[in-house]
């Protein structure tokens, strides 16, 4: 199929006496034919949700034998051309159906933009470039950013209207204009900044322009410290509705529309600056919501899951928030001085606040839901390449792109693990031409592309960013012996990082050398060299005695060769890199790990054909006890332990010393270690310094971090340099996935038709009396220190009738309230309330005491309600939603007894706790239940999701809520 480039035939004047590019080939041989090169087969994609339900199935498709079935059914459900492609220009039944088709359509279309751009010197130049792209996106070294792969190669030669946005830049008339019926071109770019004036059109504007983006899979940032506030008045009299009022607004918009049509949900990200009148109410915005979402599920009955009707009521749900933090903020938190917020309409004092207070309420509500996530302003300030221009005050969703408001970012990532011999060697010139390929192909993409405003599209042919970054980092340090948080790793990290972006600069100027810079560096050339010779500087900073000699020396020759040569000419792109949290595209690569992520488990899914997952042990593992120098002998036994396990703690032969090699983001299966939430804020201050934006990863934290931490890794994380910080303490959101393969509605109306079906004495509003004599069992725990015991009372049949609770040194008024509370939910019981209803009222109802506990199963909890019917749903309903670890034998010490097990509580004590048949794998969702907690479902399969970035994304279909 050949793909036809919307961007025709265009006079082109040269913008400096250069003769184009010189592009020799290092991947491929002249004139090979790349996918001749690789072995082929055929698959079938299907896509099936925990119950069995097929949300999406193609047969027939053809993929590289390399491919994962996972990256398979990525391409084929996200990224082939469903329709419009007609037979005779090589679409079967107007359709992508292999690979070759997708990989060419995206290398072709950019190697023609190029040429007819006046990028290369030949034709033969051209041709390699295309070759080179095509070796490094087949391979599966490198992936562009999802719009790219949704949108290049497009245009109404094909009958697909509007592939894109509304303006492009013509580069043979020298200006920005408008797309016809006729003409348009691809929306490449995922990464958006848009500006909005204190003016009611201009916010209807913005909401315009949103959902123009959000409908071609982009997403958006704005700063909103422009509105007035509540507080001020309007200019033809009145009082203003405020600045969260018009947010919630726009938080419907963004919610009601689906990001590249059927992709994902749309990515948006809101920040306010520290002195704005309603700084506070920002703040607490998302806390507030949570509460009511909080009320709804558990009064209201409704669904725990972050796509139901609880979650949808409430405002806020959206968008990434970040509040922007001055040193001067800072400063006054440091000293203990006040902080005052100023009038958008005068400028006068609006409020005065403790610097600290305000700090505390925002380390609270990240606390309490993870949002807002901060942005260090005079940080980014003081790193920006164009700041005679304007300042930065926004950045994309994700808080990696961080530039000019008005301005998009196309982006692309490297497979880090692509460039790694047998040995465990960087592969240094593979790196650099690689990142010189991928520079080259997003540079064209810059003009090739359309955007949503005349703006934007004149400020990104005017400053030309791009967002190279990387993938598999995590993966590559514990394949090579190194933990994570160790002072190697970051050495290692930064070296990688430290080459990647001088080298890409360097490239950069080469095409300026050509192309002329960007057109905006003449009025920014001293800003630009000052934050090029910051980044040098930083590479010379590296310690070379952690750091292998060879990656160190050609990081620091990339960055005097990029600083050396912009001097001279210039660049071609104001910014070249960011940290991006590749969700789809890591998963396309078939990546472990993304962006700067750690592992996320020692064990991983393998998807098979057809539906369904495998558990196998991560690669990661087996390559690391093999760089270790464990026999093969020692490997086996260790990977059988944590195929048991989960975890690779006590397992036998491990030396002590190695432990930390395989610590991961979350304590993985019996184990208890993780790395320490500094531990991530460490590694990003290592990579940060050689990134042109900034970094998008979320910090996890466990469910006992208290407000104190949250408040210190933000300090922290400004002393270190980082530009932005979020975070996640586990469990702060109640939404929660549901029981696997569980409908709970159809469960209520079975519950009902049951009741309906007993007699009458048994049904609701009729007491039906306990027996005298009654099975049970009795749970002894601790919470927080706080020693508990519960004990239930059954009828014959094994039904739950009865509990009782006793905390005898916590006082009389607290064990008295205990003790009525317990007598009021047997009476519940015994008039035939079904247990289910108290489970999902009570389960996550937070007040002290709560933390860790010392059940098995129950690791930790909320609070002694949360504790006691977790317990309860799990010993009763058989549900291992809520449980941090699935019970394998039965707990109770009652079936020791010479009172057998009553047949009904046992049954569904064995449903719960029944070991798997050897050979056979537990669900997916259910592995990822226990790391994940209360991580949202999937809105496209159901499977539970994972965190990456800012966002989630789904391992099972590689849908990703809210990130390209």
């Amino acid at each position: 199929m050949t793909p036809v480039v919307s961007l025709k035939k265009q006079r082109v004047s040269k913008d400096s006496a250069g003769e184009g590019i010189i592009f020799e080939p290092y991947f491929t041989r002249p004139g090979e034919d790349v996918f001749g090169q690789i072995k082929w087969t055929k698959r079938s994609s299907v896509i099936k949700e925990p119950d069995g339900t097929v949300v999406f199935e193609r047969h027939d498709v053809e993929f590289p034998e390399s491919w994962s079935q996972l990256a398979t059914d990525i391409a084929t459900q996200k990224y082939f051309r469903k329709a419009g492609v007609p037979a005779e220009k090589g679409g079967r039944k107007g359709e992508e159906y292999s690979v070759r088709q997708l990989v060419y359509r995206v290398a072709h279309s950019l190697r023609t933009a190029g040429e007819n751009l006046g990028y290369f010197s030949s034709p033969e130049d051209a041709a390699n470039f295309e070759a080179d792209l095509t070796h490094l996106l087949v391979h599966q070294k490198g992936a562009f950013n999802s719009p790219v792969w949704f949108n290049c190669g497009l245009s109404h030669e094909y009958g697909i209207a509007g592939s894109g946005g509304n303006y492009y830049w013509n580069a043979g008339l020298g200006q920005i204009r408008e797309t016809t019926d006729s003409y348009s071109q691809p929306q490449c770019s995922a990464c958006f900044i848009q500006s909005v004036e204190d003016d009611l059109m201009s916010l209807f504007d913005l909401a315009k322009n949103e959902a123009r983006l959000f409908k071609y899979g982009s997403g958006t940032g704005t700063n909103f410290s422009k509105i007035r506030g509540r507080q001020e008045k309007l200019s033809g009299g009145g009082t203003s509705s405020g600045l969260m009022s018009f947010l919630e607004v726009l938080d419907k918009g963004a919610g009601a529309t689906k990001s590249g049509g059927t992709t994902r949900r749309a990515a948006k990200m809101v920040c306010l600056d520290m002195d704005h009148p309603e700084i506070v109410d920002f703040i607490n915005w998302k806390v507030k919501e949570e509460r009511k979402a909080g009320i709804l599920i558990q009064h209201g009955g409704f669904e725990a899951d972050f796509n139901g009707e609880a979650y949808h009521t409430v405002s806020g749900q959206n968008s990434n928030n970040s509040v922007r933090l001055t040193d001067d903020f800072m400063k006054a938190y440091l000293e203990g001085g006040q902080w005052q917020t100023k009038l958008r309409t005068t400028g006068q004092v609006c409020e005065t606040f403790e610097a600290r207070d305000l700090m505390r309420q925002i380390a609270e509500a990240a606390w309490r839901c993870a949002d807002p996530g901060v942005q260090f302003d005079t940080t980014i300030n003081d790193w920006h390449t164009s700041a005679n221009t304007d300042r930065i005050y926004a950045s994309n969703p994700c808080s990696e792109y961080m530039f000019l408001s008005d301005s998009a970012c196309n982006l692309a990532s490297l497979n880090l693990m692509k460039f790694i011999d047998d040995k465990g060697e960087f592969l240094v010139e593979d790196f650099r031409r690689a990142v010189r390929t991928f520079i080259i192909a997003q540079e064209i993409a810059v003009d090739f592309a359309s955007y949503p405003t005349q703006v934007i599209a004149q400020n990104s042919h005017d400053y030309r960013p791009l967002g190279l970054g990387y993938a598999n980092l995590g993966t590559l340090l514990m394949t090579n012996g190194i933990p994570y948080d160790s002072p190697k790793a970051l050495a290692v990290a930064g070296a990688i990082t430290a080459l990647m972006t001088g080298e890409a600069y360097k490239v950069s100027s080469e095409i300026a050398r050509t192309k002329g810079p960007f057109p905006g560096y003449a009025k920014n050339r001293e800003p630009m060299l000052k934050v090029m010779n910051k980044h040098r500087d930083a590479a010379y900073k590296i310690d070379p005695i952690l750091c292998p000699a060879g990656l160190l020396q050609a990081a620091r020759e990339s960055w005097d060769n990029a600083v050396k040569e912009g001097e001279l000419y210039g660049y071609r792109n104001a910014q070249s890199t960011v940290l991006a949290p590749t969700g789809t595209i890591g998963l396309l690569m078939d990546c472990d790990t993304t962006g700067v992520e750690p592992e996320f488990s020692l064990v991983k899914w393998k998807k098979l054909a057809g539906g369904g997952h495998f558990k196998i042990i991560n690669q990661s593992v087996t390559r690391a006890l093999k760089s270790l120098g464990y026999s093969d002998d020692e490997a086996k036994v260790i990977v059988d332990y944590i195929l048991e396990k989960g975890t690779i703690e006590g397992a036998p032969a491990l030396k002590d010393e190695h432990l930390a090699v395989f610590d991961c983001a979350n304590p993985c299966g019996d184990g208890v270690r993780f790395i320490d939430p500094m531990g991530h804020v460490r590694m990003m201050a290592a990579a940060q310094p050689f990134i042109s934006g900034a970094i998008s990863k979320t910090i996890n934290m466990p469910n006992d971090t208290t407000v104190e931490d949250v408040e210190n890794l933000y300090v922290e994380s400004w002393k270190l340099g980082l530009k932005a910080v979020a975070l996640y303490r586990d469990g702060s959101k109640h939404s929660q996935p549901l029981n696997t393969g569980t409908n709970k509605a159809e469960d209520s109306r079975k519950d009902e038709k049951a009741i309906a079906a007993l007699p009458p004495e048994e049904q609701r509003g009729v007491r039906v009396p306990m027996p005298i004599k009654r099975h049970g069992f009795t749970v002894e725990t601790s919470v927080s220190g706080h020693k508990m015991f519960i004990r239930t009372g059954e009828y014959g049949d094994g039904r739950l009738g009865e509990i009782f609770i006793d905390m005898y040194k916590e006082g009389a008024a607290y064990r008295s309230l205990l003790n009525c509370f317990a007598i009021a939910i047997s009476i519940g019981l015994q008039y035939g309330v079904p247990l289910e209803k108290f489970v999902n009222s009570f389960t996550f109802t937070r007040f002290e005491p709560q933390g860790i506990t010392d059940h098995p199963n129950i690791k930790v909890c909320t609070s002694i309600l949360d504790y006691i019917f977790r317990i309860l749903g799990m010993e009763y309903l058989g549900r291992t939603d809520f449980v941090h670890l699935k019970p394998e034998t039965l707990e109770s010490k009652d079936q020791q007894e010479d009172l057998s097990q009553p047949p009904a509580r046992a049954q569904s004590l064995g449903a719960a706790a029944a070991k798997p048949a050897p050979g056979k794998a537990e669900t997916v969702s259910e592995h990822l239940a226990e790391l994940m907690g209360d991580a949202p479902l999937c809105d496209q399969c159901g499977h539970v999701t994972v965190r990456n970035g800012a966002c989630y994304k789904c391992i099972n279909c590689g849908n990703s809520m809210g990130c390209s």
